[in-house]
């Protein structure tokens, strides 16, 4: 783990903790005043997206794994637990829920929070919430501008999955492509690469986005920068919507095994105001997750229909 990584996750884990000195009762006296702070105007856009994450339209009963909100504990996935019990601390002690943290591909049986979930039909059951957000929402500033970038794709990352392992070994040697995996248990493997860090990464006009075993992690940050983000259609979602992200307006689109690469590159290398054009719907689809009021509301509305649809409230 380097050094800002370790920055970040040291000022999030020292904040969480300490907001869990504060009892839950502050915070449930806080909900009513904190929900009448929607705003006339922005009522339309944040029950659009209440209705994203939780798309539960029928009455459910929780299930009997489900964890009454007082007793929710610390436990190992520490990121996961600090997340979720910033939005149901506002909620009645008996109220009850259920979860599962992780990196979820499958829809579960019935009603649970989730990170993340398949972006194709039928997963109404995966509730999303902000989840793990000190790994998935890394936001950057770049002030290199894209035509003053090197014309080059980049990546690094570890291969998790069959597929990204052979996009990476086809790809790694080829002229114009700074791609490899970072895996130091494989460096004796010709695709091995040295870490680059973020900065770094955005000194070129392309990135590479490719998802692990759920969502890309470096989605995020290559959609607020300046670089242009190459993708093949992503098959999982979070509360980044990837789901709503649209080839060509918000990225670069990319056949599932990265054949069509060079053809994207050379294209948008001789085509600057198309890709400016792209670079700046991504960075307008980043901004919207910004407001911390707004993305407060928007997860206290999100849990509190959980609770409804549950009949509990």
């Amino acid at each position: 783990m380097h050094a800002l990584q370790k920055s970040r996750k040291l000022c999030f884990y020292s904040a969480g903790l300490a907001q869990l000195l504060a009892p839950d009762r502050l915070f449930r006296s806080r909900l009513d005043r904190l929900l009448d702070t929607l705003d006339a105007s922005e009522v339309d856009y944040v029950f659009d997206r209440v209705n994203f994450y939780n798309k539960v339209s029928s009455w459910f009963d929780v299930d009997n794994h489900a964890t009454r909100v007082s007793d929710f504990k610390y436990e190992k996935r520490g990121a996961y637990y600090l997340d979720t019990k910033r939005v149901v601390r506002y909620f009645d002690p008996d109220l009850r829920f259920s979860y599962l943290f992780g990196d979820i591909t499958e829809v579960p049986e019935s009603p649970k929070i989730v990170k993340s979930r398949p972006i194709s039909g039928g997963n109404a059951n995966s509730v999303l919430l902000k989840l793990n957000k000190i790994r998935h929402f890394n936001f950057v500033s770049d002030d290199q501008q894209f035509t003053d970038k090197r014309d080059r794709i980049v990546w690094r990352g570890k291969c998790f999955k069959a597929s990204r392992e052979a996009i990476v070994k086809r790809l790694h040697d080829r002229p114009g492509h700074d791609i490899g995996q970072v895996d130091e248990s494989k460096k004796h493997q010709p695709d091995y690469r040295p870490f680059l860090s973020i900065r770094e990464q955005l000194r070129n006009k392309f990135v590479l986005s490719l998802e692990g075993k759920d969502v890309a992690t470096n989605l995020k940050w290559i959609m607020s920068s300046n670089s242009l983000c190459f993708m093949p259609k992503p098959r999982f979602e979070t509360w980044f919507m990837e789901g709503q992200l649209m080839p060509s307006k918000h990225y670069v689109p990319l056949k599932e095994d990265c054949s069509d690469i060079e053809e994207k590159m050379d294209y948008y290398s001789a085509n600057t105001d198309e890709a400016l054009e792209i670079i700046k719907n991504a960075n307008r689809h980043v901004e919207q997750f910004k407001n911390k009021r707004r993305e407060r509301l928007i997860s206290l509305l999100v849990l509190r229909k959980y609770f409804e649809r549950s009949g509990q409230i």
